[in-house]
């Protein structure tokens, strides 16, 4: 269940945070700093290492709880 909630709360974390680096990005395409095509690729590219990042989670927390928590109980 700990596992559960605490790789919820960081997979909010890193959404929030592919979320603002994307803005970031907007604003240096509108301001003509990127290219469109480089924006795309920024993008896509932070919106999949978001996902990776988000969908392992749960198996390296597991991993540390049954490492370090195990023993303790």
């Amino acid at each position: 269940m700990e596992v559960i909630i605490i790789s919820i709360f960081s997979a909010i974390i890193i959404f929030i945070t592919v979320y603002s680096i994307i803005k970031v990005l907007n604003i240096a395409y509108k301001r003509k700093e990127i290219t469109l095509r480089k924006l795309r690729v920024l993008v896509t590219t932070y919106i999949v290492i978001g996902l990776l990042i988000a969908s392992f989670l749960p198996f390296g927390y597991q991993k540390i709880f049954d490492t370090f928590l195990q023993p303790l109980l």
